[in-house]
């Protein structure tokens, strides 16, 4: 049966660990499973719904945290096609891609101190994927994750998302733009990595405000946000979950294509009335959930500045109501290097400064 999961043992921070001695690391799927493994406790950060075990999860950007103390850990991957990066003490030991469902163990670990996160890297748009949980072999023993004093989170598109942020042009087939997303090389972990916080990205590539790119027919990105997958059969219940300061960009698959005959706006000024009154709703439920949150506003200069013109609005009517605590932050700049002219890893690392200096100058002690 599977439920909600989302932040259980949320806001942990890395232990002191330490180093793996010098040791090789590398994960190696394991054929034959090992005798009297112990399920470890397994902090889920970003939404997950539970399966036994382990976890279902869908919105990109998720990470899963245990610390031991011994050299014996493993991990069970369930069905669907992810990338996973495999850290230990803080250090990338390994990348899974499209590992095929099983055990994997993490090898030359000292019989020390460790954490061991495991990251996804890709987006699930056609399916969630299945983890969990990590497992210890006997000697190997749990111990206590401290929490982060820091939780901060984005909303986005596939800006946020770190869509095709690793290729090296802007060309790309289907296969190449799955190959070379990132969420954890995006501007979200990278601000989350400065600031010791722990995150999520609640973003989908190719979803709007009130239209989605070209008009294509799917939820908007604010009609799934409510959901832990999205099936939208569950609503995330997120009690541990009180973010700092949210990130919002949305507006570039509203604005970027033109109106086509039979969508439900006439003109592009009913379009404009109708996202600046939706996406207003949408912050406003922020707003009401966390009332002293941080909402950071940003956006490019793409669509000739009318996605930028548009955000712009919406905070201006945040602040006209008397929401101070609402910022808007224009990125220009950007050279659109990935794929399919995304931002690359150089334009996320610009977007994260951008972002970083308007929190620095409305939070205090976050530098």
């Amino acid at each position: 049966m599977r439920r909600a999961m989302t932040g259980w043992l949320a806001g942990v921070v890395l232990i002191a660990a330490a180093p793996a001695a010098g040791l090789a690391q590398r994960v190696t799927r394991v054929s034959i499973t090992p005798p009297r493994l112990t399920a470890l406790p397994m902090a889920i950060h970003g939404r997950a719904a539970r399966d036994g075990e382990g976890i279902i999860r869908q919105w990109p950007g998720g990470y899963v945290e245990t610390a031991v103390r011994g050299g014996g850990v493993l991990f069970r991957v369930g069905a669907g096609d992810v990338a996973l990066h495999v850290l230990v003490d803080g250090r990338a030991v390994d990348t899974l891609v499209k590992p095929a469902p099983g055990l994997y163990r993490i090898g030359g670990l000292s019989d020390a101190r460790h954490v061991v996160r495991v990251e996804v890297a890709s987006e699930s748009q056609a399916a969630p994927t299945g983890f969990g949980p990590f497992y210890a072999e006997p000697g190997t023993v749990a111990v206590p994750l401290p929490r982060r004093a820091r939780q901060i989170e984005f909303v986005g598109d596939s800006h946020t998302v770190g869509y095709g942020v690793t290729s090296p042009t802007r060309t790309c087939s289907e296969a190449e733009v799955w190959a070379t997303t990132d969420t954890s090389r995006g501007f979200g972990a990278m601000l989350a990595r400065r600031y010791g916080a722990d995150y999520q990205v609640n973003a989908i590539s190719g979803r709007g405000v009130v239209r989605n790119y070209n008009g294509f027919a799917a939820p908007k990105l604010p009609e799934a946000y409510p959901y832990v997958l999205f099936d939208r059969a569950v609503q995330a219940s997120e009690p541990e979950w009180h973010p700092k300061v949210i990130v919002a960009a949305l507006g570039t698959n509203d604005f970027s294509t033109p109106l086509h005959a039979g969508e439900r706006w006439a003109t592009r000024a009913a379009l404009h009335a109708d996202y600046e009154a939706t996406y207003l709703r949408f912050l406003r439920t922020l707003r009401a959930r966390d009332p002293d949150v941080l909402i950071v506003l940003w956006a490019t200069d793409l669509a000739d500045g009318e996605i930028a013109a548009e955000e712009g609005k919406v905070v201006a009517a945040m602040r006209a109501a008397g929401d101070r605590r609402i910022v808007f932050v224009p990125v220009t700049g950007l050279a659109f290097g990935g794929c399919n002219a995304h931002p690359s890893l150089a334009d996320q690392r610009i977007i994260a400064d951008r972002i970083g200096a308007a929190i620095a100058a409305n939070m205090t002690g976050w530098r």
